[in-house]
């Protein structure tokens, strides 16, 4: 999105655009699904209803828009407001690093912060020669894969899901950006989906971790989304994560000589720490702060033996 243009004309795309944006505001939608603000939120719903390019607000700011238009855009920003869907799943698209995504309510939207330090090399330094092979775990969509694929042409990706559903919209955004020769989707829990492969360079992973706490704070607009791509707290425990203990204690056996393992883990730093006190990782900046994305390398696991602190909850439940 860009600035916002200033005046705006009665009747044009710009005016449309405030209008909308107080009415978001004022409804207390939540944003966070490829937008932060009411502003850019709103630009996003305008710009696709009347089927212009989300970057060239500026070149159609003062573009007059017709009632019967008007009267669309009216009905799509309703929608938004009464049924609390984030806008990407009206629109059915949404972006990852400025590569579009198809997506529906079979999938989480495409926001990982793991693709920053994908797109900007952050994690080139751990890679090399030997990067021949890269998993994308938990791949929803198939966002972090595609993006992968693009980043690394001499590489071939594999991307891994549990859900059937979310692995068919993954097939079309393989498709969508014609990489099907390079990349391989395969359907399981966790790494049990590849079972059979040779060892992975490098594994991405966004993986279910929202603590049982954040799971019951969601607003509307992320409880529409799968909750299986989201709770961690799958096996009884409340920390979020439910899925990263057996992932951390299978990774080494799946990883080559030199691989890292790169695992995104939102706001619940603190939950980590405690399940894994033996392990230090690097700490991956990102636009949402530095300690949301970690990086191992297999030393790193191999060398701390994984040592995984099970919460009193989950000892609890095993018994």
């Amino acid at each position: 999105m860009t600035d916002t243009p200033s005046p705006a004309r009665p009747g044009c795309v710009l005016a449309l655009i405030e209008a909308a944006a107080a009415r978001l505001d004022a409804a207390g939608v939540a944003y966070g699904h490829g937008t932060t603000n009411a502003f850019d939120e709103a630009a996003w719903l305008v710009l696709w209803r009347l089927g212009l390019p989300l970057d060239a607000l500026d070149d159609h700011a003062d573009d007059a828009v017709d009632a019967a238009a008007t009267a669309r855009i009216d009905a799509l920003v309703d929608e938004r407001i009464a049924s609390r869907r984030p806008a990407a799943y009206l629109t059915g698209e949404a972006w990852l690093q400025g590569v579009p995504f198809t997506v529906d309510e079979r999938v989480i939207i495409p926001r990982s912060l793991i693709a920053e330090p994908l797109a900007d090399g952050a994690i080139d330094v751990w890679l090399g020669a030997h990067t021949r092979r890269v998993l994308d775990l938990c791949t929803g969509n198939g966002s972090l894969a595609v993006l992968a694929a693009l980043a690394w042409p001499e590489v071939a990706v594999h991307a891994a899901d549990l859900s059937a559903d979310a692995l068919a919209v993954a097939r079309l955004n393989v498709e969508r950006h014609g990489l099907a020769a390079r990349i391989t989707l395969h359907q399981g829990d966790g790494l049990q989906a590849v079972d059979g492969e040779p060892p992975f360079d490098l594994i991405l992973c966004n993986p279910p971790y929202v603590c049982r706490a954040g799971m019951d704070a969601l607003p509307p607009e992320f409880r529409a989304e799968p909750a299986l791509a989201l709770d961690g707290n799958v096996g009884g425990a409340d920390d979020g994560m439910d899925f990263i203990r057996p992932l951390l204690q299978a990774a080494a056996g799946r990883m080559s000589a030199e691989a890292v393992l790169v695992l995104e883990i939102g706001h619940e730093r603190a939950h980590f720490e405690a399940a894994f006190p033996a392990l230090a990782p690097v700490w991956l900046p990102t636009s949402a702060g530095d300690d949301q994305v970690l990086l191992l390398t297999r030393s790193m696991l191999v060398d701390a033996g994984v040592d995984v602190a099970v919460p009193a909850t989950a000892q609890g439940d095993a018994r």
